[in-house]
């Protein structure tokens, strides 16, 4: 047991004199926190947290108790390590407002009870952004105390540099500065003294005994309040319709009038700098965490984001040319394909070829498993000066390997070995299963065996959707 899990069971031994008798960790999140939950068979489990940054930790510890004298709902901090690198906090269950969306989205619509619950967490955003801001004290806000021009400038930076120029998109840089400087102008012209909670999204709210619960507002700080309106309602894979995203907005308004006076009308016109904004601040996350750090679930958010973002880009094109420019050319990028596949509910049979140069191929469908084929053991047309520019797709390359005959034998052997999983996957209504095809270049001989598996699945069987990729060739399509 290493140092960390010693601590936390010393925590939970001096609030309730009882040692836990399970430790189970709890899934990764976006941060680099570690969550454990800790239960000792007789009081309620809680949960433990491991945070390496002091500073960090103090700003969630602080504002817990802070937002809990104020009746807000947050988890409670129950007990802190004197070194303050690990504390406990109740534990609010399982449930996340995010997974009831998806639900709701399964069904294909919101049932009563759940969009009560979201009408209930825009009325306690308002009550923190408003009733949380007295008395607060920002300097404790960790790593800034304020919204402020420069803190828009690092997240428009981090969507250039984690997303744009990490999905190879193509830009003039004094151009697109030219529209940061107008959009930073827009959404820092007046001072405001609320709290933002800056990641305010339904993974971040809890709900349990039919209330949701605010989690994860350590990075929260002095700021507009239409920022967290923009961050909620505009959350990327929640896909709020219209008239439900126009229902939570007057939750919203309707308790915020209990401490500002606001119009609606400005307030719409100036919430949409910041849904703009905020999209392309997440899009540097997902660009950060699904492209650069591979985390499937934080790259599959790329295309639903960007979704969001087109209509709202657009309709400011003439004031932000260049940044409408660069999110088209990223819809481009990311949606033909994924577009296509987002709306079939069948079995998705992906095949592709790679170079074990470069790597295993991502899954990027985050289901893991499938099928590795090394190609390495045959004959190989690269050794040759003739067909060192061509691809398994090409003829001549194509004969090379025919004629050697070693290459029906291992792919009509590849699809004996596939073809039962397929079959099963039908049966049981999987969605998603990965064949991949490895050579040393990842041009010739990979490249042969997915066309042909690829084109043998999709005449075996009809029913699925076969995607084929050419890792190292950039070369993606539906048959």
């Amino acid at each position: 047991m290493n140092d960390y899990n010693t601590i936390l069971l010393e925590l939970h031994k001096e609030v309730f004199g009882i040692s836990p008798t399970i430790i189970l960790p709890i899934g990764p999140s976006g941060s680099n926190r570690k969550y454990y939950r800790l239960s000792d068979g007789v009081n309620q489990p809680v949960i433990g947290v491991i945070g390496e940054n002091v500073a960090e930790n103090e700003a969630f510890i602080y504002l817990s108790k802070h937002f809990s004298d104020k009746n807000l709902p947050v988890p409670k901090v129950i007990a802190v390590s004197d070194d303050r690198l690990a504390y406990l906090q109740l534990d609010l269950g399982d449930t996340s407002l995010f997974d009831l969306i998806m639900k709701c989205q399964a069904n294909g619509c919101y049932d009563e009870q759940t969009i009560s619950l979201l009408e209930d967490t825009m009325r306690s955003l308002a009550d923190f952004n408003f009733l949380g801001a007295q008395g607060l004290d920002y300097s404790i806000c960790y790593p800034l105390s304020e919204f402020d021009e420069r803190t828009v400038y690092w997240d428009l930076n981090y969507f250039k540099y984690c997303f744009l120029k990490l999905s190879g998109i193509d830009f003039n840089e004094l151009d697109l500065e030219n529209d940061f400087k107008r959009l930073a102008d827009g959404i820092t012209d007046n001072n405001s003294n609320t709290f933002m909670y800056r990641d305010c999204q339904s993974r971040n709210i809890m709900v349990c005994e039919n209330t949701p619960y605010f989690i994860d507002f350590q990075g929260g700080r002095r700021g507009p309040y239409e920022y967290d309106v923009a961050s909620f309602l505009w959350q990327a894979r929640a896909k709020y319709p219209d008239e439900l995203r126009e229902r939570l907005i007057n939750a919203y308004l309707s308790r915020a009038s209990h401490y500002i006076e606001i119009d609606k009308e400005s307030f719409v016109c100036r919430l949409y700098k910041f849904v703009l904004f905020r999209l392309l601040q997440v899009l540097g996350a997902y660009g950060f965490r699904g492209i650069h750090e591979k985390k499937s679930h934080f790259k599959q958010s790329i295309v639903p984001a960007l979704d969001s973002l087109l209509p709202i880009v657009k309709s400011v094109a003439d004031e932000y040319p260049v940044l409408c420019s660069v999110v088209e050319q990223a819809a481009e990028k990311y949606n033909i394909h994924n577009a296509e596949l987002s709306d079939f509910e069948g079995l998705t049979v992906t095949v592709q070829s790679f170079s074990y140069k470069k790597g295993l191929p991502e899954d990027s469908s985050g289901n893991g498993g499938g099928f590795v084929f090394d190609c390495r053991g045959m004959h190989n047309p690269g050794r040759y000066d003739e067909y060192k520019t061509l691809t398994g797709r090409d003829s001549a390359v194509i004969e090379f390997l025919e004629e050697c005959g070693e290459v029906q034998t291992f792919v009509d052997s590849a699809l004996n070995i596939i073809k039962p999983s397929i079959t099963t996957y039908l049966r049981r209504g999987f969605t998603s299963l990965m064949v991949s095809f490895g050579c040393t270049g990842g041009q010739h001989r990979s490249v042969y065996c997915a066309e042909h598996v690829a084109t043998l699945v999709k005449e075996i069987f009809p029913e699925a959707r076969v995607r084929l990729i050419h890792r190292e060739q950039n070369i993606d399509e539906l048959l």
